[in-house]
Protein backbone atom coordinates (compact mmCIF):
# COMPACT_ATOMS: atom_id res chain seq x y z
CA UNK A 1 0.00 0.00 0.00
CA UNK A 2 2.70 2.42 0.91
CA UNK A 3 4.62 1.64 -2.19
CA UNK A 4 1.68 2.19 -4.70
CA UNK A 5 0.78 5.68 -2.45
CA UNK A 6 4.49 6.73 -2.96
CA UNK A 7 4.24 6.33 -6.73
CA UNK A 8 0.87 7.93 -7.27
CA UNK A 9 2.32 11.07 -5.28
CA UNK A 10 5.44 11.08 -6.70
CA UNK A 11 4.04 10.71 -10.30
CA UNK A 12 1.37 13.83 -9.87
CA UNK A 13 3.79 15.61 -7.98
CA UNK A 14 6.70 15.21 -11.08
CA UNK A 15 3.38 16.48 -13.95
CA UNK A 16 2.87 19.31 -11.39
CA UNK A 17 6.38 20.08 -11.43
CA UNK A 18 6.85 19.94 -15.25
CA UNK A 19 3.91 21.98 -15.57
CA UNK A 20 5.43 24.78 -12.88
CA UNK A 21 8.59 24.29 -14.79
CA UNK A 22 7.21 25.01 -18.21
CA UNK A 23 5.43 27.74 -16.36
CA UNK A 24 8.72 29.98 -15.18
CA UNK A 25 10.37 29.18 -18.43
CA UNK A 26 7.75 31.73 -19.90
CA UNK A 27 8.03 33.66 -16.99
CA UNK A 28 11.92 33.78 -17.13
CA UNK A 29 11.83 34.40 -20.94
CA UNK A 30 9.41 37.77 -20.85
CA UNK A 31 11.54 39.44 -17.87
CA UNK A 32 14.31 38.80 -20.23
CA UNK A 33 12.66 40.90 -22.66
CA UNK A 34 11.29 43.38 -20.62
CA UNK A 35 14.94 43.58 -18.71
CA UNK A 36 16.51 44.60 -22.51
CA UNK A 37 13.94 46.72 -23.19
CA UNK A 38 14.90 48.16 -19.58
CA UNK A 39 11.47 47.56 -18.06
CA UNK A 40 13.20 45.66 -15.41
CA UNK A 41 16.06 45.40 -13.71
CA UNK A 42 18.73 42.89 -13.96
CA UNK A 43 17.84 41.82 -10.17
CA UNK A 44 14.24 40.57 -11.58
CA UNK A 45 16.14 38.56 -14.20
CA UNK A 46 18.21 37.07 -11.05
CA UNK A 47 15.33 36.47 -9.21
CA UNK A 48 13.01 34.29 -11.88
CA UNK A 49 16.17 32.51 -12.97
CA UNK A 50 16.34 31.55 -9.21
CA UNK A 51 13.07 30.24 -8.92
CA UNK A 52 13.39 28.28 -12.79
CA UNK A 53 16.50 26.89 -11.26
CA UNK A 54 14.96 25.67 -8.20
CA UNK A 55 12.26 23.77 -9.78
CA UNK A 56 14.61 21.81 -11.93
CA UNK A 57 16.61 20.75 -9.24
CA UNK A 58 13.18 19.35 -8.04
CA UNK A 59 12.61 16.86 -10.80
CA UNK A 60 15.82 14.77 -10.88
CA UNK A 61 15.27 13.32 -7.60
CA UNK A 62 11.20 12.74 -7.78
CA UNK A 63 12.03 10.73 -10.61
CA UNK A 64 15.08 8.86 -8.81
CA UNK A 65 12.54 7.96 -6.22
CA UNK A 66 9.84 7.22 -8.80
CA UNK A 67 12.05 4.61 -10.70
CA UNK A 68 12.89 3.60 -7.17
CA UNK A 69 9.78 2.69 -6.25
CA UNK A 70 8.17 1.33 -9.40
CA UNK A 71 11.03 -1.23 -9.35
CA UNK A 72 9.89 -2.14 -6.08
CA UNK A 73 6.37 -2.51 -6.52
CA UNK A 74 7.69 -4.84 -9.84
CA UNK A 75 9.43 -7.22 -7.40
CA UNK A 76 6.57 -7.15 -5.07
CA UNK A 77 4.74 -8.59 -8.65
CA UNK A 78 7.50 -11.04 -8.74
CA UNK A 79 8.38 -9.01 -12.12
CA UNK A 80 12.26 -8.44 -12.70
CA UNK A 81 12.65 -4.29 -12.22
CA UNK A 82 14.66 -3.66 -14.85
CA UNK A 83 12.07 -2.35 -17.92
CA UNK A 84 8.86 -2.90 -16.03
CA UNK A 85 6.14 -0.37 -16.75
CA UNK A 86 4.00 0.14 -13.71
CA UNK A 87 1.37 2.88 -14.00
CA UNK A 88 0.67 4.95 -11.02
CA UNK A 89 -3.19 5.25 -10.14
CA UNK A 90 -4.35 8.72 -9.87
CA UNK A 91 -3.75 9.71 -6.03
CA UNK A 92 -7.10 11.15 -5.63
CA UNK A 93 -8.94 7.87 -6.62
CA UNK A 94 -7.96 6.42 -3.47
CA UNK A 95 -10.49 5.95 -0.96
CA UNK A 96 -9.30 5.82 2.56
CA UNK A 97 -11.09 6.17 5.64
CA UNK A 98 -11.53 10.06 5.78
CA UNK A 99 -13.06 9.80 9.31
CA UNK A 100 -10.19 8.18 11.72
CA UNK A 101 -10.96 7.71 15.82
CA UNK A 102 -8.23 10.03 17.91
CA UNK A 103 -8.52 7.36 20.60
CA UNK A 104 -8.48 3.78 20.57
CA UNK A 105 -8.60 0.98 22.98
CA UNK A 106 -5.30 -0.47 23.35
CA UNK A 107 -6.89 -4.10 23.17
CA UNK A 108 -7.30 -3.06 19.71
CA UNK A 109 -3.31 -3.83 19.34
CA UNK A 110 -3.62 -6.82 20.60
CA UNK A 111 -4.77 -7.88 16.94
CA UNK A 112 -1.51 -7.58 15.85
CA UNK A 113 0.66 -10.58 14.86
CA UNK A 114 3.92 -9.67 16.89
CA UNK A 115 2.04 -9.49 19.91
CA UNK A 116 -0.20 -12.89 19.26
CA UNK A 117 3.25 -14.84 18.85
CA UNK A 118 4.25 -13.18 21.93
CA UNK A 119 1.68 -14.55 24.27
CA UNK A 120 1.74 -17.46 22.99
CA UNK A 121 5.24 -18.14 23.74
CA UNK A 122 4.51 -16.66 27.18
CA UNK A 123 1.59 -19.43 27.74
CA UNK A 124 3.65 -21.90 26.29
CA UNK A 125 6.36 -20.92 28.79
CA UNK A 126 3.80 -20.87 31.54
CA UNK A 127 2.59 -24.46 30.64
CA UNK A 128 6.31 -25.42 30.91
CA UNK A 129 6.73 -23.91 34.10
CA UNK A 130 3.70 -26.17 35.67
CA UNK A 131 5.27 -29.50 33.98
CA UNK A 132 8.59 -28.97 35.42
CA UNK A 133 6.69 -28.57 38.79
CA UNK A 134 5.03 -31.33 38.38
CA UNK A 135 7.77 -33.98 37.96
CA UNK A 136 9.04 -32.84 40.92
CA UNK A 137 6.42 -34.93 42.93
CA UNK A 138 7.05 -38.63 43.50
CA UNK A 139 5.65 -41.27 41.21
CA UNK A 140 5.66 -44.46 43.07
CA UNK A 141 4.80 -47.51 41.16
CA UNK A 142 4.04 -50.47 44.06
CA UNK A 143 3.84 -54.61 42.42
CA UNK A 144 3.05 -56.91 44.74
CA UNK A 145 3.66 -60.61 43.31
CA UNK A 146 2.73 -63.77 45.38
CA UNK A 147 4.53 -66.78 45.53
CA UNK A 148 5.28 -69.94 47.83
CA UNK A 149 7.28 -72.68 48.34
CA UNK A 150 4.57 -75.33 48.60
CA UNK A 151 2.93 -76.59 45.55
CA UNK A 152 0.43 -78.89 47.27
CA UNK A 153 -2.71 -77.54 47.88
CA UNK A 154 -2.85 -78.70 51.63
CA UNK A 155 0.44 -77.50 51.88
CA UNK A 156 -0.50 -73.68 51.26
CA UNK A 157 -1.88 -73.19 54.98
CA UNK A 158 1.14 -74.10 56.20
CA UNK A 159 3.70 -72.90 54.10
CA UNK A 160 6.23 -70.01 53.69
CA UNK A 161 4.09 -67.24 51.76
CA UNK A 162 6.72 -65.26 50.24
CA UNK A 163 5.64 -61.82 49.17
CA UNK A 164 7.46 -59.27 47.75
CA UNK A 165 6.78 -55.92 48.46
CA UNK A 166 8.59 -53.50 45.69
CA UNK A 167 8.62 -49.69 45.81
CA UNK A 168 10.01 -48.09 42.70
CA UNK A 169 11.09 -44.16 43.59
CA UNK A 170 11.09 -42.71 40.48
CA UNK A 171 13.22 -39.53 39.49
CA UNK A 172 12.61 -37.28 42.02
CA UNK A 173 14.55 -39.15 44.62
CA UNK A 174 17.24 -39.91 42.42
CA UNK A 175 17.49 -37.09 40.05
CA UNK A 176 15.82 -34.58 42.29
CA UNK A 177 18.74 -32.03 41.43
CA UNK A 178 18.31 -32.08 37.76
CA UNK A 179 14.35 -31.83 37.98
CA UNK A 180 15.33 -28.59 40.28
CA UNK A 181 17.44 -27.38 37.74
CA UNK A 182 15.33 -28.00 35.46
CA UNK A 183 12.54 -26.15 36.78
CA UNK A 184 14.40 -23.08 37.84
CA UNK A 185 15.15 -23.22 33.97
CA UNK A 186 11.44 -23.33 32.87
CA UNK A 187 10.80 -20.36 35.51
CA UNK A 188 13.67 -18.44 34.11
CA UNK A 189 12.65 -19.02 30.34
CA UNK A 190 8.96 -18.27 31.67
CA UNK A 191 10.28 -14.25 32.74
CA UNK A 192 12.22 -14.09 29.65
CA UNK A 193 8.67 -14.58 27.66
CA UNK A 194 6.99 -12.47 29.75
CA UNK A 195 9.90 -9.33 29.66
CA UNK A 196 9.56 -10.60 25.48
CA UNK A 197 5.48 -9.99 25.69
CA UNK A 198 5.73 -6.58 27.60
CA UNK A 199 8.27 -5.13 25.31
CA UNK A 200 6.41 -6.31 22.32
CA UNK A 201 3.08 -4.78 23.36
CA UNK A 202 5.05 -1.57 24.31
CA UNK A 203 6.09 -1.79 21.11
CA UNK A 204 3.00 -1.89 19.14
CA UNK A 205 1.33 0.61 21.23
CA UNK A 206 4.51 3.30 20.75
CA UNK A 207 3.70 2.74 16.59
CA UNK A 208 -0.23 3.35 16.91
CA UNK A 209 0.69 6.32 19.48
CA UNK A 210 3.08 7.51 16.76
CA UNK A 211 0.64 6.87 13.87
CA UNK A 212 -2.00 8.42 15.74
CA UNK A 213 0.20 11.37 16.33
CA UNK A 214 0.98 11.44 12.59
CA UNK A 215 -2.65 11.35 11.88
CA UNK A 216 -3.86 14.98 13.86
CA UNK A 217 -0.79 16.82 12.37
CA UNK A 218 -1.78 15.06 8.47
CA UNK A 219 -5.33 16.18 9.11
CA UNK A 220 -4.43 20.15 10.07
CA UNK A 221 -1.03 19.83 7.18
CA UNK A 222 -3.82 19.16 4.64
CA UNK A 223 -6.68 21.45 5.86
CA UNK A 224 -3.92 24.16 5.47
CA UNK A 225 -2.52 22.99 2.01
CA UNK A 226 -6.05 22.71 0.60
CA UNK A 227 -7.36 26.01 2.09
CA UNK A 228 -4.21 27.46 0.25
CA UNK A 229 -5.04 25.58 -2.83
CA UNK A 230 -8.39 26.89 -2.95
CA UNK A 231 -6.79 30.55 -2.35
CA UNK A 232 -4.27 30.09 -4.93
CA UNK A 233 -7.38 28.95 -7.59
CA UNK A 234 -9.60 31.62 -6.82
CA UNK A 235 -6.75 34.11 -7.50
CA UNK A 236 -5.67 32.74 -10.45
CA UNK A 237 -9.52 32.76 -12.04
CA UNK A 238 -9.43 36.70 -10.64
CA UNK A 239 -5.92 37.11 -12.49
CA UNK A 240 -7.17 35.43 -15.73
CA UNK A 241 -10.05 37.58 -15.99
CA UNK A 242 -7.87 40.95 -15.45
CA UNK A 243 -5.82 39.83 -18.26
CA UNK A 244 -8.61 38.86 -20.66
CA UNK A 245 -9.80 42.74 -19.48
CA UNK A 246 -6.33 44.40 -19.90
CA UNK A 247 -5.85 44.86 -16.36
CA UNK A 248 -2.26 42.84 -15.71
CA UNK A 249 0.07 41.70 -17.93
CA UNK A 250 1.11 37.91 -19.16
CA UNK A 251 3.75 38.10 -16.59
CA UNK A 252 0.97 38.55 -13.78
CA UNK A 253 -1.12 36.03 -15.24
CA UNK A 254 2.35 33.46 -15.60
CA UNK A 255 2.65 34.30 -11.57
CA UNK A 256 -0.65 33.60 -10.16
CA UNK A 257 -0.16 30.40 -12.66
CA UNK A 258 2.87 29.61 -11.06
CA UNK A 259 1.49 30.35 -7.40
CA UNK A 260 -1.85 28.09 -7.92
CA UNK A 261 0.79 25.28 -9.24
CA UNK A 262 3.03 26.03 -5.94
CA UNK A 263 0.12 25.00 -3.86
CA UNK A 264 -0.97 22.30 -6.06
CA UNK A 265 1.90 20.39 -5.38
CA UNK A 266 2.42 21.05 -1.66
CA UNK A 267 -1.17 19.67 -1.64
CA UNK A 268 -0.28 16.61 -3.20
CA UNK A 269 2.19 15.32 -0.98
CA UNK A 270 0.15 16.58 2.07
CA UNK A 271 -2.73 14.51 0.85
CA UNK A 272 -0.06 11.29 0.64
CA UNK A 273 1.40 11.94 4.04
CA UNK A 274 -2.19 11.67 5.45
CA UNK A 275 -2.83 8.63 2.93
CA UNK A 276 0.62 6.94 4.22
CA UNK A 277 0.09 7.19 7.97
CA UNK A 278 -3.37 6.07 7.76
CA UNK A 279 -2.04 2.74 6.26
CA UNK A 280 0.50 3.19 8.59
CA UNK A 281 -2.41 3.33 11.35
CA UNK A 282 -4.34 0.15 9.84
CA UNK A 283 -1.00 -1.62 9.89
CA UNK A 284 0.26 -0.53 13.71
CA UNK A 285 -3.47 -1.84 14.89
CA UNK A 286 -3.14 -5.43 12.74
CA UNK A 287 -6.01 -4.70 10.57
CA UNK A 288 -8.29 -1.53 11.47
CA UNK A 289 -10.99 -0.11 14.14
CA UNK A 290 -13.66 -2.10 13.33
CA UNK A 291 -14.23 -3.95 16.56
CA UNK A 292 -15.17 -0.29 17.70
CA UNK A 293 -17.92 -0.30 15.79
Amino acid sequence: MNASIRQASLSARIGIARDLLEAQGRQFAITEDRYKAGGVSALDVRNQGMLLDQTRALLPPLERQLAQVTHQLAVYEGREPAGAAIDAFDLDSLHLPEEVPIRLPSSLARKRPDIRAAEALWHQASANVGVATADLFPRITLSGSLGSQRTGSGDLPNGVNVWSIAGNLMQPIFRGGALRARKRSAVAAYDEAAAAYRQTVLQGLQEVADALSALDVDARTLQARANAAEHARAGYEIARQQYLLGGISHLALLDARRQLLQSAFDRVQAQADRYADTAALLHALGGGWRDLE
